[in-house]
């Protein structure tokens, strides 16, 4: 008898079902174990059982954008709080994941003895508006052919939808030795851009946490790292890292990251290097190239473009990317933290051609390719800096200041420019400025609200509908 086929997407059904009953049991287990072995309440504390944690974060709040974009049923930041391309007209919107990413995971961790232990992590973040699992590249592809003033927030991301979007590794750590991880993971710039990010890389109220630009050292989706190992020790208050992605079928170039950090009473600094080749930013699909990909999928042949479903199409831009990153934090007074950073990243078109038709993470297609976006290179410096108080034991006060300045990489007549009008290879600026008031009502349980206004000028606002915009954001969040 002839079996029955399952489709791809019955098979992530299945087991999305199977890691939630997982997630749920493990809970379940933990609460009746901790209250049988004390034969009262269960305490205040993580879900553990047999070395094994489940956590999770819900984040919820209200935005209203003076030139913003309807959310997104996919995108991980939900909204576009930092003014972009397709930021149109005044909008109040339910939104998500504003000062956190909402999301449930597990975690590991297994003493084998002799100082050794055993670690993993599985983690999924999702749009808690719609349920869905985050999928930037989805929602990019939903804007695929749709006018700038008529979409809706899509932008690029490391997070394509996978199962495990937020991390998916296993490794060792030692005690003096310290630890090796491999699998989908965060870089060193990504850590550090959060952990020096007085903001915390929150999406609502952050230029560095919304745009994954500069936690991705210059490209969004390098900020997770599919396949990559990454080794980690300290000594004293010196602390050394570095972090290898080889080539694979959905990425091209090679990735290297290094990290040097030193930590002293108040304070810590920490150096990041990185080097990304073939690096792929990806973008929706302009009418006219989602008519040149129908024409090729039709069986008609056009240079330079290859053939995917267009739910799956996407442009893609190429670029060879050098990164480096100063970054440092001092508590002034006990209720008052200093940050600053600066980061420093430089794109050029990339020694290896990247084709038509190479694919990407979470299953997408680069339809159309760019390996020569760069006449010169191109620079970004920016820097950011804030403070975060404690005003009472419940209310945190942080505010924080953000900027880029990119250099003009145009050649030829435009050489030098600095105009929006003219180029978006013009010299230019993009500013931002946010405060939050982040009030704890109970260990788990926090409201917050704040707002975030930031403004682009010269060659990087090229083509945008609107130049700045302010985005107030309440919002409620409950973490375990």
């Amino acid at each position: 008898m002839k079996q029955p086929q399952v489709r791809a997407g019955d098979r992530l059904a299945a087991a999305r079902v199977t890691l939630l009953g997982a997630l749920a049991l493990t809970a379940l287990a933990n609460a009746v174990g901790a209250a049988a072995a004390d034969g009262g309440p269960t305490p205040d504390g993580p879900f553990t059982l047999y070395g094994v944690t489940i956590y999770g974060t819900v984040d919820l709040a209200a935005q209203y954008q003076s030139h913003g974009t309807p959310a997104s049923d996919y995108h991980p930041a939900v909204t576009e709080a930092l003014i972009n391309r397709n930021s149109n007209g005044a909008i109040a919107t339910i939104t998500g994941n504003q000062i956190s990413a909402s999301k449930i995971g597990l975690r590991g961790l297994e003493d084998l003895g002799n100082g050794w232990s055993g670690v993993f992590k599985l983690e999924t973040l999702f749009d808690p508006q719609s349920g869905n699992i985050s999928d930037a590249l989805h929602s990019m592809t939903l804007q695929n052919g749709v006018a700038l003033g008529s979409q809706t927030t899509g932008a690029d991301s490391a997070i394509a939808g996978q199962l495990f979007n937020g991390a998916a590794f296993v490794g060792l750590a030692h005690s003096q030795l310290g630890s090796l991880t491999v699998g989908r993971q965060t870089t060193f710039v990504a850590d550090g851009v959060t952990g020096y990010d007085p903001m915390g890389s929150a999406q609502g109220f952050s230029l560095v946490g919304w745009s994954g630009t500069y936690a991705g050292a210059g490209a969004t989706e390098n900020r997770r790292l599919d396949g990559s190992a990454r080794y980690e020790v300290a000594a004293g208050a010196v602390h050394a890292g570095a972090m290898y992605q080889p080539k694979t079928g959905s990425n091209p170039g090679t990735a290297t990251q290094l990290l040097l950090g030193v930590r002293f009473p108040g304070g810590s600094v920490d150096a990041f290097y990185s080097r990304k080749n073939d690096a792929m930013m990806s973008a929706p699909l302009s009418a006219a190239q989602v008519t040149s990909v129908a024409q090729v999928c039709g069986g008609m042949a056009v240079a330079g473009f290859a053939c995917a479903s267009i739910d799956k199409a996407l442009a893609g831009t190429i670029a060879d990317l050098r990164t480096w990153a100063l970054m440092a934090k001092y508590t002034l007074a006990p209720s008052a933290t200093a940050f600053a950073a600066y980061e420093h990243i430089q794109y050029q078109n990339p020694a290896t051609i990247v084709p038509a038709g190479q694919k990407n993470i979470g299953g997408y297609v680069l339809v159309t390719v760019n390996n020569s976006a760069y006449p010169s290179p191109r620079t970004l410096g920016v820097f950011w800096a804030g403070m975060k108080y404690a005003a009472t034991t419940n209310l945190e006060v942080t505010g924080a200041y953000y900027r880029y300045d990119q250099n003009s990489y145009a050649i030829g007549p435009n050489a030098g420019c600095s105009g929006a009008l003219v180029s978006s290879q013009c010299s230019g600026t993009l500013v931002a400025a946010s405060l939050l008031l982040d009030y704890r009502l109970t260990k788990r349980f926090d409201v917050y609200g704040g707002a975030m206004w930031s403004q682009i000028q010269g060659g990087p606002a090229n083509g945008f509908l609107n130049t700045s915009t302010i985005d107030p954001t309440i919002g409620i969040r409950y973490s375990f």
